[in-house]
C-alpha cells in the first residue's frame, strides 16, 4: 500500500515536472545601433525580473518564461530605452531592437568649421548643431525669429516702426555675422537686414552656428560668427511636408515641401512660404502700429543630380517678394511717401542662386558657386530709399589627404554691386549717380594635421585683394584634444578677422530718416583678433541618463571698429572709425539633458563684457546685454502621442539710444524675458497638431519708446542754427521722431494653432 503511494506521488511529481518544463519558454534576439551590434546591452522582463546581457554580437537569449504576456526592456548607456509588448510564445522566435544614441550631436556631420564634411566630435573648429527638431519647439514665420532660443545669439529689431533687425553673435551686432545657405555666402549686404525672412523651414534640415571670426575661410562679413542654413537632401526628405499655423493677432505661416523624383539621376526639392498679416494693432496706445503688416511670399528650388562615380552636383534657388509696411493706425497706400500721415514702406523682391559641383578629375576638386540680386523700393517717411544690389562669388576647392595631413586649397572671387539713391553712390562734390563696385578676389590654404587619435592641429591663412581697400591677410589656429572614450573634448582657437563695411546695406537706422547720416572720415576696413577656449563633456549615468556639458570662454579685440554714434548730437548718426580699441569678451555654457523617462532640457546662459575704450575711457556698447539665458524644456509622453515643450529667453539690462540730456526715458532696459509654451498632439506617423501661448508674461517695452510719436514729421519741434533742438514748452525734453529706442518686440501675449503633415 505504502509502495503504491509512493508510486503514484513520483508519478505525479514527475508529470507536473515534465509539464512545467514543457511550458516554459525562451525568448531570443538582438540589439543592434547604426553603427553595428550592441554589446553588455541589459534585456529585462519587468514582469518577472529575468534578464540577459547582449553578446559581442549584441544577441541575448532569456529562458524560463511561461506563457503569457510580457514586458521586455533593452537599456544600454548612451542609448534611448526602448520597451516592447511581447506575447509568449512568440509569434516570430527572433527579436530585434534598434536602439538610438540618447545624444548623436558630437556624431553629426558638420561643414561650417573646416568647409569639409566632418563628424562633430572630429572637427577641430566647435560648430554648435540645432535640427529641425529643436525648432518646432517654438514654431515662428521667419529664421529671424528662430533663432531666439539660441545661447549667445539673438534677434535684435532695430526699428519700433518696420521691425526690422539683425542677428546679434555674442552681442557683435549682425554686420558681423555672415549667414550662409548651405554653405554659400546668400545672406549678406542689404539681406543682412531685410534677407532673414522667406526661408521655408519645413526644408531646414539643420543649422550650424560657429562663434568667432571664420574669415580665414569665409572673408568678410565672418568676424563674429556665421549661421549655416543647410537645406534637406532630395533623397531623404519626406515626399510631402506642409507646416501651417496661425496666431491669435491674426499672422498667418504656412510652409510646403514637395520632393520629386525627375529621372533615374535627378531628384528636386521644391519649397513654398507664404506669411500674411494684416491686422494694425496698437495696444500700447502710441498711434504707431505694434508689429508691422506683412505679405511674403517665398519660392525655392534644389536639385540633386547624381553623376558617375558618385561625384556631386546640385543646383538651389529661392525667390523672395515681400511687402511691409508700419506706421500711424489710419496709413493707407496713398499715403506713401507724402508728409501728413506717417509710414514705413518696404518692397523687397531678391533672387538667389547657388550650388556645387564635383570636378570629374582624380582628385576632390569642388567648385562653388552663388548669385544674388536684391531690389528695394522703400518711404520711410518721406525718405526715399531706392536700392539695386547684385552679389556674384565662385570658389574652388581642393581637398587632399597626405599622411596624417588634411590639406585644403582654396581660390575664390566675389563681385559686389550696389547703387541707390543716397550719398553713398554720389560723387563727392556733385549729384552725380556713381555706383560701387567691389572685386575680391582671394586664396587660402588649411592643413589639419592629426598627430595621433586624440590630437589634432588647423592651421590656415587667407589672402584677399580688395579693389578699394587693398591686401588683406586672415591667419588662424585651432587645436583638438578628445579623450580616449570620446566623451571630453577641449578645443583651443586663435584667429584674425576682418570687415568691409557698406552702412547703408546694414544699418536701418541710417534709412529711417529720422537723423542725418554723416561720415566723419573715409571708412577703413575692421580687423580683429579672436581667441576661444572650448570644453565639451559627456556624462552617462548609471540609469542611462544623458547630460552633455558645452562651455567656452571667448576674446575679441578690435581695430578700426565702425560704429554709429547717436549720442553726440540727437539729429544725427556719425559714423567714424573708433580711435582707440574695442572688446568682446565673456563665457557660455550650454547644458543639454535627456532622461529615459522622455524628459529633455537644453539651456544656455552667456555672461558678457561688450565695451569700447576711446581716449581712456571705457563705454559700454548700446544695445548690448551683459547676461543672457535660453531654455527649451520638452516631455513626450509616448503612450499619448503627446508632447509638451517650454521654452525662453532671458535677457538682463541694454544701454539704450536717448535723444539728449533732457530725454525722460530710461537709460537702461529692465530685465525682461520672453516665454512660450507648446502642446503637440500626433496622429499616427503623418499628422501632428500642436499649439500654445507665446510671450506668456506679456511682457512688451514701454510706451513711449518711440519719442514723439504723435508728430512723426517733427512739425512741433524748434531747432536752432546748428540743428540742435531747442526746449520748448510744447516740447520741454528738446526730443525729435525717433524709433531707435528699441530692445525688445511689441508683440504682446497670444495663442497660435497650427498643423502638420508629413508623407515619408
Amino acid at each position: 500500500m505504502i509502495q503504491s503511494i509512493r508510486r503514484s506521488s513520483m508519478l505525479m511529481l514527475l508529470f507536473f515536472t515534465l509539464n512545467s518544463a514543457l511550458a516554459q519558454q525562451s525568448v531570443k534576439g538582438r540589439v543592434l545601433s547604426a553603427k553595428g551590434p550592441l554589446e553588455f546591452a541589459n534585456v529585462l522582463i519587468k514582469e518577472k525580473s529575468l534578464g540577459a546581457i547582449t553578446d559581442s554580437l549584441g544577441n541575448f537569449e532569456i529562458n524560463k518564461l511561461e506563457a503569457g504576456l510580457y514586458t521586455i526592456q533593452v537599456s544600454l548607456i548612451g542609448y534611448e530605452k526602448q520597451t516592447k509588448k511581447i506575447t509568449v510564445p512568440l509569434e516570430s522566435n527572433f527579436l530585434t531592437f534598434d536602439l538610438s544614441t540618447l545624444d548623436g550631436s558630437l556624431d553629426e556631420v558638420v561643414v561650417s568649421g573646416t568647409m569639409q564634411e566632418v563628424s562633430r566630435l572630429d572637427s577641430p573648429v566647435p560648430v554648435e548643431v540645432y535640427k529641425a527638431a529643436f525648432f518646432k519647439a517654438n514654431p515662428t514665420p521667419s529664421l529671424f525669429e528662430s533663432l531666439q532660443n539660441v545661447n549667445g545669439v539673438r534677434p535684435q529689431i532695430n526699428c519700433n516702426v518696420c521691425n526690422t533687425g539683425d542677428i546679434h553673435i555674442n552681442g557683435l551686432e549682425g554686420p558681423y555675422t555672415m549667414i550662409l545657405i548651405d554653405g554659400m555666402p546668400i545672406v549678406s549686404g542689404l539681406a543682412t537686414v531685410y534677407g532673414l525672412t522667406g526661408i521655408p523651414q519645413s526644408l531646414i534640415d539643420r543649422i550650424e552656428v560657429v562663434k568667432g571670426p571664420a574669415s580665414t575661410l569665409y572673408g568678410s562679413e565672418a568676424v563674429g560668427g556665421l549661421i549655416n542654413v543647410i537645406t534637406k537632401r532630395p533623397e531623404i526628405a519626406p515626399l510631402v511636408s506642409v507646416d501651417a499655423f496661425a496666431t491669435g493677432w491674426g499672422e498667418v505661416n504656412a510652409d510646403l515641401g514637395i520632393k520629386s523624383v525627375l529621372s533615374k539621376s535627378i531628384q528636386s526639392l521644391s519649397g513654398v512660404n507664404v506669411f500674411w498679416y494684416d491686422n494694425p494693432i496698437d495696444n500700447n496706445g502710441d498711434g504707431i502700429t505694434d508689429l508691422t503688416l506683412q505679405k511674403r511670399i517665398s519660392l525655392f528650388q534644389k536639385f540633386e543630380i547624381r553623376r558617375k562615380g558618385g561625384r556631386a552636383f546640385n543646383l538651389a534657388g529661392r525667390y523672395v517678394n515681400e511687402n511691409r509696411w508700419g506706421g500711424q493706425m489710419n496709413w493707407i497706400e496713398a499715403d506713401r511717401g507724402g508728409d501728413e500721415v506717417y509710414g514705413e514702406s518696404i518692397v523687397t523682391n531678391r533672387w538667389e542662386a547657388f550650388g556645387t559641383y564635383q570636378l570629374p578629375v582624380k582628385e576632390l576638386v569642388n567648385f562653388q558657386f552663388s548669385a544674388n540680386g536684391h531690389k528695394q523700393n522703400s518711404y520711410y517717411g518721406t525718405t526715399f530709399y531706392l536700392a539695386d544690389q547684385t552679389i556674384a562669388f565662385g570658389q574652388l576647392t581642393w581637398v587632399k589627404e597626405a599622411g596624417k595631413h588634411n590639406l585644403l586649397l582654396g581660390s575664390a572671387y566675389r563681385y559686389t554691386y550696389y547703387d541707390d539713391n543716397t550719398s553713398a553712390t554720389f560723387k563727392e562734390g556733385g549729384s552725380e549717380n556713381f555706383p560701387s563696385e567691389i572685386h575680391l578676389p582671394g586664396i587660402f590654404v588649411q592643413d589639419e594635421i592629426r598627430f595621433n587619435s586624440s590630437q589634432s592641429l588647423l592651421a590656415g591663412i587667407r589672402y584677399d585683394y580688395n579693389s578699394v581697400h587693398g591686401n588683406i591677410f586672415s591667419p588662424r589656429v585651432n587645436f583638438k584634444w578628445v579623450s580616449q572614450d570620446r566623451r571630453t573634448v577641449f578645443r583651443i582657437s586663435a584667429g584674425n578677422g576682418f570687415r568691409v563695411a557698406n552702412v547703408f546695406t546694414e544699418d536701418h537706422a541710417a534709412l529711417t530718416g529720422a537723423r542725418e547720416v554723416v561720415f566723419a572720415e573715409e571708412l577703413a576696413p575692421e580687423r580683429s583678433w579672436n581667441t576661444n577656449l572650448n570644453l565639451v563633456k559627456k556624462i552617462y549615468s548609471d540609469q542611462g541618463n544623458y547630460f552633455g556639458l558645452d562651455g567656452s570662454i571667448f576674446y575679441t579685440h578690435f581695430t578700426n571698429r565702425i560704429l554709429p554714434d547717436y549720442e553726440t548730437n540727437p539729429n544725427q548718426i556719425i559714423y567714424a572709425n573708433l580711435d582707440g580699441s574695442a572688446v568682446s569678451k565673456g563665457i557660455s555654457l550650454n547644458v543639454d539633458a535627456v532622461w529615459n523617462s522622455g524628459f529633455k532640457a537644453l539651456a544656455g546662459a552667456t555672461l558678457m563684457d561688450v565695451s569700447l575704450n576711446e581716449g581712456g575711457e571705457k563705454i559700454r556698447q548700446l544695445l548690448t546685454e551683459r547676461f543672457s539665458g535660453v531654455w527649451t524644456i520638452g516631455y513626450a509622453f509616448q503612450n499619448l502621442g503627446l508632447s509638451i515643450d517650454y521654452t525662453g529667453n532671458v535677457y538682463s539690462p541694454m544701454r539704450l539710444p536717448l535723444l539728449g540730456e533732457l530725454d525722460d526715458r530710461p537709460e537702461f532696459s529692465p530685465w525682461w524675458s520672453i516665454q512660450n509654451i507648446q502642446l503637440t498632439k500626433s496622429f499616427g506617423k503623418k499628422w501632428e497638431v500642436y499649439g500654445g501661448v507665446k510671450n506668456l508674461l506679456n511682457f512688451t517695452p514701454p510706451a513711449n519708446s518711440i519719442a514723439r510719436s504723435f508728430d512723426p514729421f517733427d512739425k512741433g519741434v524748434e531747432f536752432d542754427r546748428g540743428g540742435n533742438v531747442i526746449p520748448t514748452p510744447t516740447n520741454p525734453n528738446a526730443l525729435t521722431f525717433d524709433p531707435t529706442y528699441v530692445f525688445a518686440p511689441n508683440q504682446g501675449i497670444r495663442g497660435f494653432l497650427g498643423l502638420r503633415f508629413t508623407l515619408l
